[in-house]
């Protein structure tokens, strides 16, 4: 479930577990400006694969008169022209929901304005969710080019298929002008939202408050017990841990020890979390090494 502060781009989520984790919406000028980075990064991809078939072609001695006749640099000539047209494809298509699917739900053109693609419920970012919003993304971008070039093939009116597409267009920019969330019309269907994520470094923040190893032997978890939570939980103790909130660090604790039916002494929260965190990441950072990840409590 998602709360919303009034006049703010704070938002918090409370999980099945009853945990507050807030977030904070990404500004719509942190957004414009990764889609432009993003674009201009598809835009320089396909101008180098294309500079470097053209390469590959010149190399060969193939040249484009050679595809009408029936000689082998015909055959390959084609063979290259396919290879480009494949490429052109996964660059407008693929670029966004291979990097969104990522473990950072992020293009590079938002890691640079440090943003991210968050579920707006409790569940994680799902790949029905990142299709959606990239298949609308189609529809909002690229129509007015599709209005366009109809208009020029069929020798149509151009001046009325510019107007209609830039009505089109101008409809889908200013969606986000017109909700408290910043949603695009994508955002609206799949259920997402784009968040700030900051970035941090994982073990220098969590080393200075590092359980004693008096403590830490108090607290030595079965692997059994490790395994019941996956990277993304990771992710959320290690938030909860850094900002240091007690109701939440104790809603946390409370929720993992009926999770692995092991309880801790009263005002031990911390100490109880920073053992669980530091063992669980170090069962995971093994299970990596040896080829097996665990994303969330939900995978085998």
């Amino acid at each position: 479930m998602a709360r919303r502060e009034p006049r703010t781009r704070n938002r918090t989520v409370i999980t099945p577990e009853g945990v507050a984790l807030p977030f904070v919406l990404a500004a719509r000028g942190a957004r414009a400006a990764a889609l432009l980075l993003d674009l201009a990064m598809i835009g320089a991809a396909m101008i180098v694969t294309s500079l470097t078939l053209i390469w590959i072609a010149g190399g060969l001695g193939i040249k484009m008169a050679d595809i009408e006749a029936d000689v082998p640099k015909a055959r390959a000539l084609q063979a290259i022209v396919i290879v480009w047209i494949i490429a052109m494809f996964l660059f407008r298509n693929a670029w966004f929901l291979f990097f969104e699917l990522g473990p950072r739900g992020a293009t590079p053109g938002k890691r640079i304005t440090g943003i991210r693609v968050a579920a707006r419920g409790t569940e994680r970012l799902t790949t029905e969710a990142v299709i959606a919003r990239n298949i609308v993304r189609d529809i909002e971008l690229f129509m007015p080019i599709v209005f366009i070039g109809g208009a020029v093939a069929s020798g149509s009116d151009t001046d009325l298929a510019g107007w209609a597409g830039a009505i089109w267009f101008a409809i889908f920019v200013l969606f986000p002008f017109f909700n408290h969330d910043a949603l695009r019309c994508g955002d609206v269907i799949a259920g997402t939202w784009v968040v700030e994520a900051p970035r941090r470094k994982l073990g220098e923040a969590l080393s200075v408050s590092a359980p004693t190893a008096a403590t830490d032997q108090a607290y030595t978890f079965t692997a059994q017990e490790l395994a019941v939570y996956g990277e993304f939980e990771l992710q959320t103790l290690e938030r909860i841990l850094r900002e240091g909130q007690g109701p939440a660090m104790d809603e946390v604790a409370d929720a993992i020890s009926r999770k692995i039916g092991r309880p801790y002494p009263y005002r031990a929260e911390r100490v109880f979390l920073e053992s669980y965190y530091l063992q669980l990441r170090a069962q995971l950072e093994q299970g990596l090494r040896l080829g097996r990840r665990k994303a969330d409590k939900y995978a085998a």
